[in-house]
């Protein structure tokens, strides 16, 4: 038997007997999740200003998510949604990509989505990148979108209303990114750092900033290493990017972009189904109890179980690598205080992969999903419980109810277009199911693991392949 083979069948197992030891129903009530959250001032409203809610990428909001009982309506936008965000102004703004011709559009939402059409107040085409590239952005201080379109050029969209009352969005370019990426290249990750420098990642693996007085300073990730998800940025300077093959931490110096560690993980020998790249599908998460930016996590891509990789911020010394039964995750960790948790996308039905992807290792899985808790201690990262939750997005915590917001896939673990879909409240502290909403719809609405966004009125805006689901 070749050694690929048994290397796959031993992996199977393991996971198999993990998953069967490891769950048995909700486990006893652990330690409440709390800690801080860094408010970058470049940013907009702390946890509605990027994806991932803040600059380090914790995905948790000190907004509470919609009441049980809230409404659910669905807002046909003919775009993928992967991005929403809300400004201080509380109108919500999108960055989707068109399901024609897959054109990057800005959407301008009211907080109580009842525009003209579909919810939309206005909505601005930008030229077209990669299929990651446009992706990824995020609110400025002054509620404008920072993105980089397919033209290599940094934009601020920011959005007025006329005297006619009608909502216009305008895009000014801040900077020519053209003679820093080369042609065919596109940036997949966009951040601010705590000087107000915009930091970006290429698919590539091309990082660098650009100031605030207009330079810009890059420095190239070695040969064969891509950037496939977005990047994060820390109080205490640095930046982290994580490539298919290793997790760097970088900071500006006179200007330019420094590495200042770069530590390998397990890539495996190929990528998983149910990811998008061969490599880890982590944007990474600063975390940690005093500041918030003491740590970094991402999920890494072994062939046998994936592990939680935890780093010390600033020197990037390993603190832990614990395997969690998982599969495999394409979904930034959420990070808080001293508590990690990590959800996986094993086998989730992507329509489609970015160009270079590789294929899958298997071509296809059933999609059994998973969410594990993982706190660190004084002995080092100990697992908390695992569930079986089959969570279809980014899951988001939420600091003021003390819930993790996500939609969950229903049906067979081999997943089918009749397949539906619930919106479900966890208890962090035990991973069981608080309460769930059915929601309508099957694959239409499909959220592929795209991150919700939770509103200050209370409202959970989720993003799906055709639009946008809004609960409360």
């Amino acid at each position: 038997m070749p050694s690929v083979t048994r290397r796959r069948l031993a992996r199977a197992a393991v996971l198999t007997l993990v998953s069967a030891c490891a769950w048995s129903g909700p486990a006893s009530a652990a330690p409440p999740v709390t800690g801080p959250l860094a408010a970058n001032p470049f940013l907009g409203p702390l946890g509605t200003a990027t994806m991932h809610g803040d600059a380090g990428s914790s995905d948790v909001t000190p907004l509470a998510g919609p009441a049980p009982g809230a409404g659910v309506t669905v807002y046909p936008l003919g775009a993928a949604c992967p991005t929403l965000l809300e400004g201080a102004d509380g109108l919500v703004v999108g960055l989707c990509t068109a399901i024609a011709g897959q054109t990057p559009t800005v959407f301008l939402f009211d907080s109580a989505a009842s525009g003209p059409v579909g919810g939309a107040l206005a909505s601005l085409p930008l030229t077209k990148g990669s299929l990651l590239g446009g992706v990824y952005a995020y609110l400025d201080n002054e509620d404008r979108l920072v993105v980089v379109d397919g033209g290599r050029r940094l934009l601020r969209v920011a959005h007025v209303r006329g005297d006619d009352g009608a909502w216009r969005l305008t895009a000014t370019v801040q900077a020519d990114l053209s003679g820093a990426i080369p042609q065919g290249d596109n940036v997949t990750g966009l951040v601010p750092d705590w000087s107000g420098n915009v930091w970006f990642a290429t698919g590539h693996g091309v990082v660098g900033l650009v100031g605030r007085d207009g330079r810009i300073g890059t420095v190239a990730l070695p040969s064969g290493e891509l950037v496939a998800n977005s990047i994060s940025s820390a109080p205490n300077g640095g930046v982290a990017v994580a490539s298919t093959h290793a997790l760097y931490e970088l900071r500006a110096k006179a200007g330019e972009p420094e590495i200042l560690w770069r530590a390998a993980y397990d890539r495996g020998s190929a990528r998983k189904p149910g990811q998008l790249s061969w490599g880890t599908g982590s944007t990474p998460t600063y975390f940690g109890p005093v500041r918030g930016d003491e740590y970094l996590a991402i999920v890494d891509n072994a062939d046998d179980l994936v592990r939680l990789v935890v780093v010390r911020s600033g020197s990037g010394e390993q603190v832990c690598s614990l395997p969690v039964p998982v599969g495999g995750s394409e979904n930034s960790p959420i990070g808080v205080g001293a508590s990690i948790f990590v959800a996986s996308t094993y086998g989730y039905p992507y329509p489609t992969v970015p160009e270079g992807a590789g294929p899958a290792v298997p071509a296809s899985a059933p999609f059994g999903g998973g969410l594990s808790r993982v706190d660190l201690t004084a002995e080092g990262c100990v697992p908390v419980w695992d569930s079986r939750v089959r969570s279809a997005a980014v899951p988001r915590l939420s600091l003021a109810d003390g819930g993790i917001h996500t939609l969950r896939r229903v049906g067979p673990d081999a997943t089918t277009p009749l397949d539906g879909f619930d919106y479900v409240v966890l208890d962090p502290s035990t991973g069981a199911v608080r309460t769930s909403t059915p929601l309508p719809g099957t694959v239409a609405e499909d959220p592929l693991q795209m991150a919700a966004l939770i509103t200050r009125g209370g409202a959970l805006w989720q993003g799906t392949v055709t639009g946008v689901v809004r609960i409360g």
